[in-house]
């Protein structure tokens, strides 16, 4: 049934339709609200499962860690610095291949500190062996979260579900939520092979020597490349439950005859759909939405790039004193492609700075130019800074008085 809803209540209404038993939380912004819709359905009685208030976000992910070991669907959420603080616990959940789900609710990391949205915390940790898929609305962070589920089980690993900040998780947007009869008709009922079980005792997470270490990583590696499949079939087998699809592992917008091509992650897909649609004056181009970026679909990306001049790649975090983190991922994919394209890379909307339709202008305006840097930082205003903090080769500056 559609309904307004905000974006953190439809996700809390979504894990709750997957059934999971055992739900840990730990109060963050702005992901407070997805737990504490959560605990609401809990109280009242529509929902049931272990809910566990616990002390740290370090305690939340070890928590559902133990839960999902010993055989149960469990769930957590986080964000920014509480992502951090997990970060020991991610490892050894992806290391152990235990299959769960987790809602990242993506904001900036300090310092300075600051509570609005941008992609550095989810980055911090995406060779922790998690699956990663971004969010490009409420709908989509509804259908992602129950398809999660699916993944997480199908293929003994853990799922990040990441959606922007207070932009979704904040946001009231027209909701379709399927029944519970459509979820459980797409989601079976939890079973983990390697449960633990005090009837058939075993170890879990012993000492690896380094006659053994190798093959571990090997192994975890090759599953994380493989769970591409998983990932489609279960976007595919939803779409074909509820009529909506998420694109799979990647979505690509605008003309075949495009020769440019814009590539980002997460809810500004629309303001640049948004703005491509009111600026028909400009070269339209090929916005291409990365949906998982963990595993990185290369050959994907290779055929959504075809016959594109130029790829600008739109980054909401950085790799300070290197540069934008999905770019050197998109040149790496596209490396010894005969034709490929040339690869921007920008940063913007850091730490939540807006990005306003006049940012598709600035995009194309770039891929025209010559280019004379492989990143830059799009929005930042050195007349801010004092003057021994500017570096220009590391801009495309504007001026405070100039955003619009």
């Amino acid at each position: 049934m559609r309904q307004a809803l905000e974006g953190s209540q439809a996700i809390a209404r979504a894990v709750a339709l997957c059934r999971p038993n055992v739900v840990s939380a730990y109060p963050i912004t702005p992901q407070t609200h997805i737990v504490e819709n959560i605990a609401k359905l809990v109280a009242d009685g529509e929902l049931k499962c272990e809910y566990v208030s616990v002390e740290s976000e370090h305690s939340a992910a070890s928590v559902a860690l133990g839960a999902a070991a010993a055989g149960a669907r469990a769930y957590t959420a986080s964000a920014s610095q509480g992502i951090l603080l997990m970060c020991e616990v991610l490892y050894d959940i992806a290391g152990l291949r235990i299959p769960m789900v987790l809602t990242c609710a993506n904001r900036a990391v300090s310092a300075p500190l600051s509570i609005w949205n941008d992609h550095q915390d989810s980055m911090a940790v995406r060779d922790a062996g998690w699956i990663q898929l971004f969010c490009a609305d409420n709908q989509e962070a509804v259908d992602t979260t129950i398809q999660a589920f699916r993944i997480a089980q199908d293929t003994d690993l853990p799922v990040m579900v990441c959606v922007d900040g207070f932009t979704l998780t904040h946001t009231l947007e027209p909701i379709d939520l399927p029944t519970q009869q459509q979820v459980d008709g797409f989601l079976p009922p939890f079973v983990f092979a390697r449960a633990l079980d005090p009837r058939k005792p075993l170890s879990v997470g012993t000492l690896a020597t380094p006659e053994w270490f190798t093959e571990a990583r090997h192994s975890h590696h090759g599953a994380v490349l493989a769970a591409t499949d998983a990932i489609v079939a279960a976007d595919r087998d939803w779409q074909q439950v509820s009529g909506r699809g998420c694109g799979g592992l990647l979505q690509v917008d605008g003309p075949a005859d495009a020769r440019i091509g814009i590539l980002c992650m997460g809810s500004v897909v629309g303001t640049l759909q948004d703005a491509r649609d009111a600026m028909p004056e400009l070269p339209s181009a090929r916005i291409i939405r990365l949906r998982s970026f963990r595993p990185f679909p290369a050959q994907a990306l290779r055929e959504a790039c075809a016959g594109l001049d130029q790829v600008v790649v739109l980054e909401r975090a950085l790799s300070p004193g290197a540069m934008g983190i999905v770019g050197a991922e998109v040149r790496a994919a596209l490396y010894g492609v005969a034709g490929a394209p040339r690869v921007q890379s920008v940063a913007a909307g850091l730490g939540g700075r807006d990005m306003p339709l006049t940012l598709y202008a600035q995009l194309i305006a770039l891929a025209q130019a010559p280019a004379t840097t492989d990143f830059a930082i799009l929005d930042v205003e050195l007349d801010k800074l004092p003057a021994a903090d500017r570096y220009p080769e590391a801009a495309v500056a504007v001026s405070s008085g100039d955003r619009s």
